[in-house]
């Protein structure tokens, strides 16, 4: 196979749903407000510069209010031992209209399905924690079934995933392959990703220092490296999550040149760089987080032009490396 430089974008679009038994909502209004701002941004910037992106979508989104989001819910639900865990304990909890517009968002899902270069993919329907004990392998399958249930509504085919919280569950990866689901995306091989269940402090220290100094190993990877098992969906791993904005400075500056440095090294090296964040990650600073994007996307520019680096969806990624075998 040959090795080409790719830049690939990865979004994990939530909303509340991807926060909810970590924050009270109350402290989230104005954040998820411009969230829903910021996401029209984003889309009229990677259509202008032709950047193709993977929207790894909570299918809960789709639904157009509450009623509508539970006849679409799956007979077979996630058993959670932890019950705080469920997404559907939320309407019992903020189930009215006014509140809708924060785990609903069917006019932003369709405008991210209408817009050039962009993949709609799935983030499963619930949030789904695939490792956390309780659930089991037939609620997740119906769990996958309503996400691609409610795509099709709006003619949106399900072919990449993202697991939710970054649980990457091998075992699972059958189920995907069978419900239609070609490639998802793993976790980097840094011993500080591969818990994500636990989450134990040491971890997240090291996850959060390597997002500005060079803790783990090269981010980047070749395409020739992803080998696609029997029966089984294409995993691309990650290589950098784009930190929110915070409010200091040097860190938003570290972070920034952390990111560029690397995506210099993959395209100098033939090998792809895969960025990820959740939209709702701009809702804090909107105006930075924004000018910074149109930072990195400048630099994949002039890559693009310097070392013919390309952008590719997680779909465009599998279609190569499956049509180049």
């Amino acid at each position: 196979m040959q090795n080409i430089p790719v830049f690939t974008i990865s979004l994990d679009f939530e909303l509340y749903w991807g926060i909810f038994d970590k924050v009270p909502l109350k402290d989230r209004y104005q954040y998820f407000e411009n969230t829903r701002k910021v996401i029209p941004q984003m889309l009229h910037l990677f259509e202008q510069e032709q950047v193709h992106v993977t929207w790894a979508t909570v299918g809960m989104l789709f639904a157009n209010d509450w009623p509508d989001w539970s006849a679409l819910a799956p007979a077979e639900k996630p058993a959670y031992s932890n019950k705080k865990l469920s997404a559907y304990s939320q309407q019992e909890l903020h189930g009215k209209a006014e509140l809708e517009p924060y785990f609903f968002a069917p006019e932003l899902v369709k405008k991210v399905a209408d817009t050039p270069y962009q993949e709609m993919a799935t983030h499963t329907f619930s949030h789904y924690y695939c490792k956390e004990p309780g659930q089991t392998v037939n609620q997740f399958r119906s769990d996958i079934r309503a996400a691609k249930h409610v795509a099709a509504r709006i003619g949106a085919p399900m072919r990449s995933l993202v697991f939710p919280r970054n649980q990457y569950n091998q075992d699972y990866l059958k189920v995907c392959f069978e419900e239609g689901i070609t490639s998802v995306r793993s976790n980097p091989k840094d011993w500080f990703w591969q818990d994500t269940v636990e989450d134990k402090f040491l971890n997240k220290v090291f996850r959060t220092g390597d997002g500005y100094l060079p803790l783990g190993q090269r981010a980047s990877f070749p395409l020739s490296s992803l080998t696609k098992e029997p029966n089984l969906p294409l995993s691309i791993p990650a290589s950098r999550f784009l930190r929110p904005v915070g409010s200091k400075s040097i860190l938003n500056k570290l972070r920034l040149k952390r990111i560029l440095s690397e995506m210099s090294e993959a395209a100098k090296r033939k090998e792809c760089y895969h960025l990820w964040w959740h939209p709702h990650n701009f809702g804090g600073y909107p105006e930075q987080s924004m000018a910074d994007l149109k930072v990195i996307i400048g630099h994949y520019k002039k890559l693009q032009k310097e070392y013919d680096m390309v952008s590719m969806t997680m779909q465009e990624i599998y279609e190569y490396v499956e049509g180049n075998r």
